[in-house]
């Protein structure tokens, strides 16, 4: 089961946080600060997967100078984690053309939005690209008549 999911930069800033499994609000930026620190101390070389106190685990991968950290119990899958935050990353590239910091900053709603589609209450519930840009392009259409480039949003 998925216990958090979290997006944060290279100095270290949380971008974006869902938790799926109370944790105390006042734990939260603690261990937030502690999990980032342990992904920036590792080089491109080392695993993706860590081990975090006796029944936890995390995966996480960077993209450009963007990390995307999911905590998990320690029965999950990594691997599948790992193929989930690419089918994330995917689908935030074909919401914005090329994802960067900014457009996820400036657009937290739709990157939170995109994130319940793939995962509820720490399941994952739906990984289909096409599914997820129907919906997200369905909800553009009804907010303000059109996606942001006037034209639908398209698997590449």
């Amino acid at each position: 089961m998925i216990k958090f999911f979290i997006l944060a930069n290279i100095q270290g800033k949380t971008r974006l946080s869902q938790y799926y499994e109370h944790i105390p609000f006042q734990d939260r930026p603690t261990m937030e600060s502690d999990i980032i620190r342990k992904c920036l101390s590792r080089t491109s070389l080392q695993c993706s997967f860590l081990e975090y106190k006796e029944d936890m685990k995390f995966v996480y991968r960077r993209y450009a100078s963007l990390f995307f950290i999911v905590g998990v119990d320690s029965t999950e899958n990594e691997l599948a984690i790992y193929e989930l935050i690419n089918n994330y990353v995917e689908i935030l590239d074909a919401t914005f053309e090329d994802v960067c910091e900014l457009d996820i900053m400036f657009n937290i709603d739709k990157a939170h939005f995109i994130l319940d589609e793939m995962i509820s209450n720490g399941n994952i519930v739906e990984i289909s690209k096409q599914q997820i840009l129907e919906v997200i392009n369905s909800i553009c259409k009804s907010a303000d008549g059109t996606t942001a480039s006037n034209q639908p949003i398209k698997l590449r």
